[in-house]
């Protein structure tokens, strides 16, 4: 459909205008727009990592549950329409274009990208008259763009370093923005944390007389041989058996219960029936998404320390004789120190470049891990590390794609055979 990718380039070249924090656009283009925001029960997530299965978990929960359930999120890995989910179905080409010109014909000219992509999702839900719509932040709290909306819930997932020029050089400091998406007198999920991180979180929500549900106080999991418990003072559910794979989703898992449980107190339907089938019947692609073919292909898109040091803790639940990694990341993310996490755990490597323009050269990649002793090959393209992995690959090897969510989206449409959208914010 040309005049669809007409539409959306444009959209995408909105991306010269950088990250500009503040609501003042946003709410510009929302006012225009008949403020559809204010239509809609919004539910913010903010964090660091675990935002998207988070918000999987409970999309699936509120579905099940037979509420109509709108998730935005953000990026996608590799369809552009992904980012504006209800009951798990994307919209078509078609309809997301019609919505993409009304916002672009309201939005003022130095709206940003992810201005103009949000504002699109709150007009969409609120076309579509969902029940709730879950808002997933694009990188601040306060500051974000989907924190216009008067939402009537927030959950916050783990806190660690990123985006550090935006948000803070230490977790309190970004603990503090993150925690920005509180609302006044509405309750808030939080995740595991890092003491610092929950002191800010809880002392905000204090402040706005948000009551809060704390992972570790509130709430808790664990992983049993039978599956996941689910422990609350008023409700313990054993044998939960997630269909998105990864020791970290225990908490994910559980903060979305913990979210349902709270919805239910605020009139939606949501029984133990219907929790467990959400959870049995949840969808995130691209994180801990196993491929069995010729050779397995596991994909997940940790794209920070924190997220490769949750990826090696589920290594240990897969069988496998050599683990070969297909490695890319962008320039300006940490990527030494995930190389470096990873090293212990993979016998080689090899480095490919998405089809991003501030992705980092596959040679320089290359050079770095054979200098610290991990034997590695530079394959240029994505399309070509995979071609060259599944070549030198043995039926009991395992090749794991990680590093950046751009490496492991074009990754996931070459194995699918689906249309990769590569520009993207």
């Amino acid at each position: 459909m040309e005049e669809y990718q007409e539409i959306i380039s444009h959209i995408f070249s909105r991306g010269r205008f950088g990250i500009k924090p503040g609501l003042e656009r946003i709410s510009a283009i929302l006012r225009n727009l008949g403020n559809p925001e204010k239509n809609i029960n919004v539910i913010n997530i903010v964090g660091t990592n675990g935002k998207g299965s988070t918000g999987a978990f409970l999309s699936s929960i509120m579905t099940n549950s037979g509420s109509k359930t709108g998730f935005f999120s953000s990026p996608h890995l590799s369809s552009f329409t992904e980012r504006f989910r209800i009951d798990n179905q994307e919209p078509s080409e078609g309809k997301i274009g019609k919505i993409a010109e009304k916002v672009l014909k309201k939005a003022p000219p130095e709206a940003t990208f992810f201005e103009i992509v949000t504002a699109m999702g709150f007009l969409y839900f609120a076309r579509e008259k969902v029940d709730i719509a879950i808002m997933e932040a694009g990188m601040g709290g306060e500051s974000d763009a989907t924190n216009i909306a008067e939402g009537i819930l927030s959950i916050i997932t783990p806190i660690s370093i990123d985006h550090s020029k935006y948000l803070g050089t230490t977790t309190r400091e970004i603990a503090i923005e993150k925690a920005g998406i509180i609302k006044k007198s509405k309750p808030v999920v939080i995740g595991p944390q890092k003491h610092d991180a929950l002191l800010e979180i809880k002392r905000i929500a204090k402040e706005n007389g948000s009551p809060c549900m704390v992972w570790g106080e509130d709430f808790y999991a664990e992983l049993t041989p039978d599956g996941i418990t689910y422990d609350a003072p008023d409700l313990v559910m054993k044998n939960l058996n997630p269909s998105l794979k990864g020791r970290f989703q225990v908490q994910n898992l559980a903060s979305a219960i913990t979210a349902a449980r709270i919805l239910s107190d605020k009139g939606f339907i949501v029984t133990d029936k219907t929790i467990r089938s959400g959870i049995e019947n949840s969808f995130w692609p691209g994180r801990m998404e196993m491929f069995s073919g010729a050779r397995q292909i596991l994909l997940d898109s940790a794209h920070n320390p924190a997220g490769t040091a949750a990826l090696i803790e589920s290594l240990p639940d897969y069988r496998y004789n050599h683990l070969i990694l297909i490695f890319g990341a962008m320039a300006d993310k940490a990527w030494q120190e995930s190389i470096l996490q990873l090293a212990p755990h993979v016998d080689r490597v090899i480095t490919v470049k998405p089809n991003i323009e501030r992705a980092l050269n596959p040679e320089e990649l290359a050079d770095f891990c054979n200098m610290n002793n991990l034997k590695a090959i530079a394959a240029g393209s994505v399309k070509n590390g995979l071609e060259l992995a599944e070549k030198t690959a043995s039926e009991d090897d395992l090749i794991l794609v990680t590093g950046s969510i751009f490496v492991v989206g074009e990754a996931r449409s070459l194995i699918t055979g689906k249309n990769f959208m590569p520009i993207r914010g």
